[in-house]
């Protein structure tokens, strides 16, 4: 039987739900004086569904947006502890959907890269509802003797077409200018 939504949670329930391991919990706990799970007499933890919030908030600061712990205490500090809960993921928001098993996703076929001179022509006024143009990234080969790891981006691409094209278009002179370097490298 589920729990309620206000009910209270242990740690490895909490770290369950965020995806995240217990000791990071505690860890953030020592850093972050707004999380205080109630504690029982043995010492376990237990918490409310606001720090459960708080917590979820405090993944998104710093696991998906990027910011530092002292960068996420500045924003507590400033903006207060409801305004960080908002950012994540919610313990006490409508649960969603549970997704029903699907087949295994089929992998995309391989994109041309773009070169930057078509980059730099890409319409500005295209309508927002048509695709963007494809691209790819070529991420270099890790070096010899380490262990085979998926490559990641870090950061997160502009879903909206017209960041996207205002972010290509910021990009593409220092793309041009790696480009001379490399060739200047290769002696050409």
């Amino acid at each position: 039987m589920a729990k309620a939504k206000d009910a209270f949670r242990t740690i490895s329930e909490v770290a369950e739900w965020l995806d995240t391991p217990t000791h990071v919990l505690r860890f953030w706990e020592s850093k972050f004086s707004q999380i205080k799970p109630v504690k029982g007499a043995g010492g376990r933890r237990y918490y409310r569904p606001a720090d459960m919030d708080l917590l979820g908030g405090i993944k998104q600061l710093l696991h998906e947006d990027g910011l530092t712990i002292k960068g996420t205490q500045k924003l507590l500090r400033e903006q207060g502890v409801k305004h960080v809960a908002s950012l994540g993921q919610s313990m006490t928001a409508a649960p969603a959907p549970t997704p029903q098993a699907e087949p295994a996703p089929t992998p995309p076929a391989p994109v041309a890269p773009v070169p930057v001179a078509q980059q730099d022509a890409l319409p500005l006024d295209a309508p927002a509802d048509s695709t963007p143009p494809a691209f790819s990234i070529d991420l270099p080969a890790p070096p010899q003797g380490l262990p085979a790891a998926a490559p990641r981006l870090i950061g997160h691409a502009p879903a909206d077409r017209s960041r996207l094209q205002a972010r290509a278009a910021q990009i593409a002179p220092l793309l041009a200018r790696l480009e001379t370097v490399q060739a200047r490298m290769r002696g050409g």
